[in-house]
């Protein structure tokens, strides 16, 4: 417990919890030695899972930011067997390494659709891909972007839709428990958050 008195999960109550579920897809842990050469970007472990949860029901889903395919893939295991991913990304050579870890899971392009551009570029063309309705969205790119895809996707959303954004709390940053620097993506994020909770359509 802190000196404050709040209290949060230590990385033994957090091995633990993972210690109880199932092992992820191989293909999952390959995903995560994969990310590491590169500290390429990706989700953790207990966010996957959740991730997975969350789409258990959802069979129309956009995400936006691939990298290598690992919350694509979370996705993908977690919806039903008719669902459909369409992920975003302009690293080709990100989605063709996330394509490869998919095959090895059995999950082909028919079940997972890439959009190789800009996601914003992407939306205001009218993508076919796109076009919706979509049951979840999946927001983990550009921090500075945030606000416009959240615009670019509502139209597209069904009633009782979710939408799932990674890295809100920034560390700490959009909450002032940490300093943020000029340009870090903060001030979007702090947008993006308010926006959310202020509308009335969304339950937060």
């Amino acid at each position: 417990m802190k000196s404050d008195g709040s209290w949060s999960p230590s990385d033994v109550d957090l091995a633990w919890i993972d210690s109880l579920g199932r092992p992820p897809h191989p293909a999952l842990a390959a995903l995560e030695r994969a990310a590491e050469p590169g500290s390429v970007p990706i989700l953790d472990r207990d966010s996957g899972r959740v991730l997975s949860a969350l789409v258990s029901d959802r069979r129309a889903i956009v995400e936006v930011g691939t990298a290598i395919g690992y919350s694509t893939l979370w996705m993908a295991l977690g919806q039903p067997a008719d669902g459909i991913i369409v992920t975003i990304d302009p690293d080709a050579a990100r989605t063709a390494v996330a394509r490869d870890h998919w095959r090895h899971a059995g999950i082909g392009d028919t079940r997972i659709r890439v959009v190789n551009e800009p996601a914003l570029d992407a939306f205001r063309r009218a993508h076919p891909d796109l076009a919706g309705p979509l049951d979840l969205a999946f927001i983990d790119a550009l921090k500075d972007e945030y606000p416009a895809y959240l615009e670019a996707i509502l139209p597209r959303l069904l009633p009782g839709a979710l939408v799932v954004a990674d890295n809100v709390l920034w560390g700490g940053r959009t909450s002032g428990a940490r300093p943020a620097r000029p340009g870090d993506g903060t001030d979007a994020l702090r947008a993006f958050c308010a926006s959310v909770l202020g509308d009335s359509r969304f339950a937060g």
